[in-house]
């Protein structure tokens, strides 16, 4: 089961490669101006992972680091 979703996952950024870099950036740009990021996440989704998105938004507001 995990190699089965690791090959669709690869398969999935082959597919995307061109497109999921510019939706990214658009989802990034959104976040940083306090616009709807529930909108741009939903074409997002259709061309970038859950590991690619919460990567560029990591890149804009950071990481949630909980204080000890």
């Amino acid at each position: 089961e995990k190699r089965r979703q690791l090959a669709a996952l690869r398969a999935f950024h082959a597919r995307h490669a061109a497109r999921a870099p510019a939706a990214l950036r658009r989802l990034q740009a959104v976040a940083a101006s306090g616009g709807n990021v529930f909108a741009e996440l939903m074409e997002t989704v259709k061309v970038a992972s859950l590991g690619q998105i919460s990567e560029a938004l990591f890149e804009v507001g950071g990481r949630y680091r909980r204080a000890v």
